[in-house]
This record gives structure tokens, C-alpha cells and sequence, in this order.
């Protein structure tokens, strides 16, 4: 009875859209009833189709996602996207307003750099305040040296760093990624994919080489290569607060 019903709703649907005997069943579908369709023959099509999920996202979309969209695997569609990449940042001769960022597990449509002023000003966007040079000097120390401890990033710098360390954490830059296995189980920092993308960057690979006594000073110990990493320790509500 219920596909019966179903069956006439379509039917009422098709006939108020002026298409009448014109639209089949099987071309009249409802939300939960997708297509199912390989596109993996089809890499043009799937670049079309990338771009304009990606347009009408306006936020990263991770390749498995876009995989499941398109009936391929996720390894496959993570090379389509950097193929696509490569043209449509200016490798086909094409300069455009937009960029396609790549990421190690999504991928974004993004305004370049250069025109964030007109697009804030035709849109009436208020400019966001920047970072501090302590959340950048903290930024810069996980960055190259994740993961990392609170205490960790205190000894380098030499001062107190909760504070900017909990709004880091509080902006999506930096999350946890579990503990050491020593006392105190102290929590280990590590950079995000939103720190990747605020900063233009494909991976941490893309950051600028810089000399390691530039991040860490001279006599510091490498603290990954000391303790054991331990991730089944449960997470406090504390977030990027704890007291160590």
C-alpha cells in the first residue's frame, strides 16, 4: 500500500510540474532514492561534478565523501582532485578568482589571497583580527615539532602558554591527539587540517624550511623520541585547558 502511495505522490509531483506522461517512475526520484552510477570511466564528468559540490559546500569536503558521491574509491578520487588541482590553479594557462586547496583528507573551493578585499568589501565582511605573535610563536613551535606537550611548548618559550595554547585549541588550529606515557599522562598537541587551510597549505610538507634551533633553541630534547604515545587514555572536558 505504502508504495502504492508513493508511486501516485510521484505522479501528482510530475503532473504539477507540467511533465506529465513524459516523466517515468524510474526518472521521477525522491531523495532517498539516489542513482546509483560509476563514474570511475568518466573523469571529466567527475571533475564537473567535483567543482560544483565543492561550489555549493563552501567548506572542505573530504575525498571519501565526494568517492561515495561519484561510485569511487576514495584513493582514486583523492588523485582525480590533485590532477584537477594542478590545471585548475593556473596549470591550464587559465588564471581564475578561486582556487581548488587540496588537503590530506578533503578539498576546498577558496577565494585567493589577493581578492579576499574586494569579497569582503562586496559582501560587507568585517576583516577577523590576527593571531598574536605569541599564538604564532605557539603555532610555530607545534607545527614543527608535533606532537608536543604544553609543558613542552612553556620550556621553549619560557613562559606560561595555557592561555594561548586553550585559544589555539578554542579557534580549531590545534587538537589533541592523545598523551605521553609518564606520570600526569600529560596531553599532546598537534596542528589541524583548519591551521592547513588558514595558512594556504597543502600539508605540513609545504612549510617554509627554517633551521630547528630556530623552533626549539639549542639543548632542548625532542620529546617524541623520549616516551611512549598513549591514545586510550580518556579526554577531560578541560579541552586546550589542563593544568599540568
Amino acid at each position: 500500500m505504502d508504495n502504492i502511495n508513493n508511486i501516485e505522490e510521484k505522479k501528482k509531483i510530475a503532473d504539477a510540474a507540467g511533465l506529465g506522461d513524459e516523466l517515468t517512475i524510474g526518472r521521477c526520484m525522491t531523495a532517498d532514492e539516489p542513482a546509483a552510477e560509476d563514474l570511475s570511466g568518466d573523469v571529466p564528468k567527475c571533475e564537473r561534478i567535483i567543482e560544483a559540490v565543492l561550489f555549493a559546500a563552501g567548506h572542505p569536503v573530504t575525498y571519501a565523501k565526494l568517492g561515495e558521491v561519484l561510485g569511487i574509491t576514495t584513493g582514486l578520487c583523492r588523485k582525480i582532485v590533485g590532477d584537477y588541482a594542478d590545471r585548475y590553479n593556473g596549470g591550464d594557462g587559465t588564471e581564475r578568482g578561486v582556487m581548488l586547496a587540496v588537503y590530506p583528507d578533503s578539498c576546498q573551493l577558496c577565494t585567493k589571497e589577493e581578492y579576499g578585499k574586494y569579497v569582503r568589501e562586496a559582501l560587507g565582511i568585517r576583516r577577523g583580527g590576527n593571531l598574536s605573535n605569541s599564538s604564532l610563536e605557539v603555532l610555530a613551535i607545534i607545527a614543527y615539532n608535533q606532537p608536543v606537550t604544553r609543558v613542552y611548548i612553556d620550556t621553549v618559550r619560557g613562559v606560561d602558554s595555557s592561555y594561548t595554547v586553550s585559544s589555539l585549541f578554542d579557534k580549531g588550529l590545534i587538537e589533541s591527539c592523545g598523551r605521553l606515557d609518564v606520570p600526569g599522562h600529560p596531553r599532546l598537541y598537534r596542528t589541524t587540517e583548519n591551521f592547513l587551510r588558514v595558512f594556504g597549505l597543502s600539508s605540513l610538507a609545504d612549510l617554509p624550511a627554517v633551521s630547528r634551533d630556530d623552533i626549539i633553541g639549542e639543548g632542548l630534547t625532542e620529546v617524541t623520541g623520549q616516551y611512549k604515545i598513549r591514545t586510550d587514555l580518556p579526554e577531560d572536558d578541560n579541552n586546550g585547558g589542563e593544568t599540568e
